[in-house]
C-alpha cells in the first residue's frame, strides 16, 4: 500500500487527498459506512471515535465524537447528500449548534484499480480560501487527512488477516515538537531521565543508534531490584519511526527470559511512530505497537493476555515522559 498524498489543484478552496489500498472495494466501502468499522480507524493518529447516530442515505446523518489524544472531544456532524454504493459518497460536514466550527463539502470516490485493489480520493471544498487556510492552520487538516487514510490502511491490513492475533497498540499526545520528542527517544542522556514506568529509574545504559545497533539498559525498581532490557534496531527513520526488537537481557546483553513469566515471548517487535498532532494545540502523537516475535502458541496466548498489564506499564512510562518534558520546558 502506498502512502496517502495530497493531489495538487488550482482551486485555493479545495483539499484533495488520495490513497490506494490492497483491499476490495466492497470492504473499503463497508469500512466507511459501518460504525463498527469506523470506530476502529476513523480520525488522525491517536484519535478514537464514538458514533452517536449513523444513517447512510441521502438526507441521513452521522453524528459522532472524535476523542483527541490530548483529551479534547470534537463533536462532528456529517449530512449525506448522495450515496452510490460502492462508488461514491457526497456529504456536508458541520453546520449544527455544538459541533466543531468547521464547514466543508466532501466527495469521496472509491475506484477499482486492480484485482482486490481500491483507490480512495477525497475532495474537500470550503466556502472560502480563508476558511480552508484557517482549518489547515488550526486543525492541521491536511496532515490529519493523511493520517486518517493511513489508519484505514492499517485497519484493512488487520482485517484481511483477521485470524491472527492483534498487536498491542497505545498512543499518547505530548505538548512538545516532534524533533524534541524524537531526540528524547534516541539520545542516551534523555532516555536515562524518563524511560520506564513510574518509580523506575535507568541507572546505566548504552546506546548505538543504527540498524543493527543496540540500546542496552538497566531498570531499577522501587524495591531496588534491577532487570536489564535491550532494543535491537531494525529501522530508523529520523523524526518519524523506530523499529526494533525488544527483549529482556543480562548485563552483557545476552537475551534472557522474562523474570516474571517463562511463557512470555522471548522477543517482541516494537514499532514506534512520531507524527504531528492533527488537532487544536499542536504537539506530537507517539504510537507504540508491540507484537510477539517468532512466538510459540503458548507465548502468543501469554502475550495476548498481557495487554492490560502492558497498557498499565506504558501509561506510566508516558506519564514519566510528560513529566520530563514539563521539567525541561518549565
Amino acid at each position: 500500500m502506498n502512502a496517502a498524498r495530497e493531489v495538487p489543484n488550482t482551486d485555493d478552496r479545495v483539499i484533495v487527498l488520495t490513497r490506494e489500498y490492497d483491499a476490495p472495494r466492497a470492504l473499503v466501502w463497508k469500512a466507511w459506512t459501518d460504525p463498527k468499522h469506523l470506530a476502529r480507524w476513523w480520525g488522525p493518529a491517536g484519535f478514537s471515535t464514538t458514533t452517536r447516530h449513523m444513517d447512510v442515505r441521502p438526507g441521513g446523518q452521522w453524528r459522532y465524537v472524535m476523542h483527541g489524544p490530548d483529551g479534547t472531544d470534537y463533536e462532528n456532524l456529517i449530512a449525506y447528500i448522495e450515496v452510490v454504493e460502492p462508488e461514491r459518497l457526497v456529504y456536508r460536514h458541520g453546520g449544527d449548534v455544538g459541533t466543531e466550527p468547521v464547514h466543508f463539502s466532501v466527495v469521496a470516490k472509491f475506484d477499482n484499480v486492480g484485482p482486490a485493489r481500491t483507490r480512495v480520493t477525497l475532495r474537500m471544498e470550503f466556502e472560502t480560501a480563508d476558511e480552508r487556510a484557517r482549518v489547515v492552520r488550526e486543525y492541521n487538516a491536511i496532515e490529519g487527512g493523511k493520517q486518517t487514510l493511513g489508519r484505514l490502511a492499517e485497519y484493512l491490513e488487520v482485517t484481511s488477516h483477521a485470524a491472527g492475533s492483534a498487536p498491542f497498540v497505545i498512543s499518547r499526545h505530548v505538548r512538545a515538537p516532534r524533533d524534541l520528542v524524537y531526540r528524547a527517544w534516541t539520545q542516551r542522556d534523555h532516555l536515562m531521565k524518563w524511560f520506564g514506568p513510574k518509580g523506575v529509574s535507568i541507572p546505566e545504559c548504552s546506546l548505538d543508534l543504527r540498524p543493527g545497533g543496540v540500546f542496552l539498559y538497566a531498570m531499577r525498581g522501587p524495591d531496588g531490584s534491577t532487570t536489564w532490557g535491550k532494543w535491537v534496531f531494525r529501522e530508523i527513520v529520523p523524526g518519524e519511526r523506530l523499529v526494533f526488537v525488544v527483549s529482556f537481557a543480562d548485563e552483557s546483553g545476552a537475551t534472557v527470559r522474562a523474570p516474571f513469566d517463562e511463557a512470555w515471548p522471548l522477543e517482541m517487535l516494537s514499532v514506534v511512530t512520531f507524527v504531528d498532532h492533527a488537532g487544536i494545540g499542536g504537539g506530537t502523537v507517539i504510537t507504540v505497537q508491540w507484537s510477539a516475535l517468532n512466538a510459540s502458541a503458548e507465548e502468543q496466548r501469554t502475550f495476548d493476555q498481557g495487554h492490560a498489564s502492558m497498557n498499565e506499564g506504558w501509561s506510566g512510562t508516558f506519564e514519566s515522559l510528560v513529566s520530563y518534558f514539563a521539567s525541561t520546558q518549565g
